[in-house]
């Protein structure tokens, strides 16, 4: 710091040009200035707080209607999947569409829709029928309601959950009303999702409560087109429809900070009392005018609602006056402590000028080194390969980077100020993980934080996925803070995954690779047995008959002997198929129409008990291969269904074409690339533990008891399939069934040979 110069300063009093009152003159006007300074920035600080409130306002109010677009979207995308999953018919199974609706969990995933419904046509004519239908069904009070002839009857058959308030709703003719025939008319004429206007459910029980509206999908006949306005009217069945209460809908919807906003939602453009949906608990005295507003539409199911928000009390109290206090009072000081300088810069000018300078040089060193130091530390972090996050005490992230952005999708001006526990950690675990954040903000410990932690976040698009935690505690006034760098660990998760998987096909492949060997080898040896067996036994054939022409009384031993080579040759022709060497005569065979031709003798062979289902897809390909061979081994496969489901069941017959890249053959083992036509006999009996599919495939294994089985039905299915070129893969599990897959390769000939195309019954 320089010394004051020891020159001597020439009195005040000796020179008349310079008055005793001009120091106090001077310090009384920079006084003045830094008041006048001082108004000017409390005024600037006061609109910046308020414009601050305006604009965290205005991006809630938006985000609160983007809420509400997204929720009625999602119910939009429930009734789709529901009419997808009728399949063009509104005659579903009670049970059936009990079960999806547990499957899909609405009340626990989208709250605020009361129930999930089918509405079905009536045809003329056919209510009496209708209602007795539905009788039979189990519901003995079941009726059309309102009652009356009308010129379109319709009645609420299925809605679930199936108790409480909608078994008003159920046998409601909703097109008896206007509001919803509108909707419901237009949903049929356009093919989309149509809303209500303002309604009061059939829930409610005719008691006024709160208002509500409800939202119609289409289901049209399965088989017919509905490309056009005439079409669709004609193929109109029914509709999936849901009804909501606005109450319980928005509930949820406004966040933590919900008291915030009083909202009102209005059905159509114009906010009258008439068309008001929902609006919340009012805060404050009646007649309170709000300090800011905001208002929008949004289109929903081909409905269009206003939303008018306003500021509650509790957000306009937290726009902050004392920072403006502040500022006045340091300006105040600061005015003092100015007018101070300029008085002592007026009697000591020199001293005061060496002071003021070496000041300013110090403070703008360390101003521009500080600021030097920000930079680099600024752009560390945003070059960093790993996401970086600060966190302050009270759990509010204060610094984000920009792969912080990459990794989660929000940007550093939409996180910075939230809390990290709502933006991040996933729901389950919040409570876990915010005691431990308290516990670290007090002693810059916590147990789950001692070193690189896995752990689960949640992206902006809510998926969740794995994370590596590294944190470091960082001290301040009010505890410890966090700075944590946060690492993506799905690569390294998915390559230990696929490895596992690998691994484990592999394993599976070595199985069976070793058990098609030992099939292989048995086959081998079967295969000449049979032979050689096959060739004694034409000897013996043709000697017998031989001597049954003849007239001596040894005709009826000869017959039994002829009998048991008859047995002998099927004994022969089964091993010679499971050897892979029995003759074949291959053609180009639809499977299709060789299953419908051999549709009387399945069901003959299975009897009344078993059912049989067919699943044929479109466009089958054809086969090369012996159809007389193949009706043998499908016969044997349902015949071997029917024995495992004691008192009956269900066999499934599955047609399907299937490609198999090379890039499955992980997935397939032991299947060669290329197209097949796949058949799949299913049954619902008692399956088969791991023992018994190992050795399912060979000669004379069976679990029939003694006299019920040669046990070379599966063994020569396994045969001909090889013979043919093809592949066959044994699925089962105890207590769920057994599928047998046969895949067969394509035949390139896109017609069957004319000695197989089908013939009328």
């Amino acid at each position: 710091m320089p010394r004051p110069d020891p020159s001597p300063i020439p009195s005040a009093r000796a020179s008349p040009r310079s008055p005793v009152h001009l120091p106090l003159l001077l310090a009384a006007l920079a006084f003045l200035a830094a008041l006048i300074v001082t108004f000017m920035v409390t005024g600037n600080a006061q609109r910046t707080a308020a414009g601050e409130l305006a604009g965290n306002f205005n991006f809630r109010a938006r985000d609160l209607a983007a809420n509400i677009d997204r929720r009625m979207d999602v119910y939009e995308e429930v009734l789709l999947a529901t009419c997808g999953f009728l399949r063009g018919s509104v005659e579903v199974d009670r049970t059936a569409f009990a079960e999806y609706y547990e499957l899909l969990r609405l009340n626990e995933r989208f709250p605020g829709i009361e129930a999930l419904g089918i509405a079905v046509i009536i045809p003329p004519g056919r209510l009496d029928a209708h209602v007795a239908a539905m009788r039979a069904e189990g519901f003995r009070d079941y009726a059309v309601k309102p009652p009356g002839p009308r010129p379109v009857i319709t009645s609420i058959t299925r809605i679930e959950p199936f108790s409480g308030r909608n078994l008003r709703a159920f046998g409601y003719d909703m097109f008896s009303e206007p509001a919803r025939r509108a909707a419901m008319e237009r949903a049929r004429d356009t093919g989309n999702a149509v809303a209500t206007g303002k309604v009061v459910l059939v829930q409610e029980g005719g008691n006024g409560g709160q208002p509500g509206f409800l939202m119609y999908v289409p289901v049209y006949e399965a088989g017919l087109t509905h490309d056009s306005l005439l079409a669709r009217r004609a193929a109109i069945i029914g509709w999936v429809y849901a009804p909501f209460r606005m109450n319980d809908l928005m509930r949820g919807l406004g966040g933590e900070h919900a008291d915030d906003l009083q909202v009102e939602i209005y059905d159509g453009l114009a906010p009258t009392a008439d068309a008001l949906l929902y609006r919340s608990s009012r805060g404050g005295p009646a007649g309170r005018k709000p300090l800011l507003s905001y208002q929008t539409t949004v289109d929903s199911a081909g409905r269009t609602w206003t939303i008018v928000v306003h500021s509650a009390p509790g957000m306009e109290g937290a726009l902050d006056r004392r920072t403006t206090i502040a500022i006045a009072l340091t300006g105040v000081g600061l005015g003092m402590l100015l007018a101070l300088v300029v008085w002592l810069l007026a009697s000591e000018r020199r001293r005061a000028l060496q002071l003021a300078q070496g000041m300013t040089v110090e403070l703008r060193t360390s101003r521009d080194r500080i600021d030097a130091e920000r930079e680099r530390v600024r752009l560390i972090l945003q070059t960093a390969y790993d996401a970086f996050i600060a966190i302050a005490p009270d759990g509010r992230i204060t610094d984000w980077n920009l792969q912080a952005s990459k990794l989660f999708g929000w940007r550093e001006d939409e996180a910075v100020g939230h809390d990290v526990l709502d933006l991040l950690v996933p729901a389950p675990g919040r409570g876990e993980w915010r005691d431990c954040l308290a516990q670290f903000a007090q002693s810059g410990a916590c147990a789950k934080l001692t070193g690189p932690t896995e752990a689960m976040a949640l992206t902006r698009d809510g998926h969740e996925i794995p994370v590596e935690v590294a944190i470091t505690p960082l001290a301040t006034r009010q505890g410890y803070g966090v700075t944590a760098f946060v690492r993506d660990i799905r690569p390294r998760k998915e390559t230990a995954e696929r490895e596992q998987q690998r691994q484990q096909r592999l394993e599976e492949a070595r199985a069976a690779l070793l058990r098609s060997q030992k099939l292989e080898a048995v086959g081998k040896l079967t295969g000449g047995v049979a032979h050689d067996f096959n060739n004694i036994l034409h000897i013996i054939s043709a000697n017998v008959q031989l001597m049954l022409r003849s007239d001596d009384n040894g005709r009826k031993r000869l017959l039994n002997i002829l009998d048991a080579v008859e047995r002998g040759k099927k004994l022969a022709a089964q091993l010679l198929a499971f050897a892979r060497r029995q003759p074949l005569h291959p053609s180009v065979v639809n499977l299709a129409q060789l299953i419908e031709r051999m549709d009387t003798l399945l069901h003959r062979a299975v009897g009344d008990s078993v059912a049989i289902r067919l699943t044929i897809a479109p466009d089958l390909w054809n086969v090369l291969v012996d159809p007389n061979q193949l009706e043998n081994v499908l016969l044997n496969l349902v015949i071997n269904a029917r024995d495992a489901m004691e008192g009956g069941g269900n066999v499934t017959i599955t047609l399907a074409n299937m490609t198999i890249d090379p890039a499955d053959q992980l997935a397939y083992p032991g299947i060669r690339p290329g197209e097949f036509v796949t058949i799949a006999v299913s049954d619902t009996g008692s399956g088969m533990p791991a023992d018994v599919m190992e050795r399912a495939f060979e000669p004379f294994f069976t679990t029939k008891p003694e006299g019920k089985g040669t046990g070379l039905g599966l063994s020569m299915a396994h045969g001909f399939v090889k013979q043919s070129g093809g592949h066959i893969r044994l699925a089962s599990r105890e207590g769920e069934g057994t599928t047998v897959t046969i895949y067969l390769p394509r035949a390139l000939q896109d017609t069957p040979d004319p000695a197989f195309l089908p013939v009328p019954h």
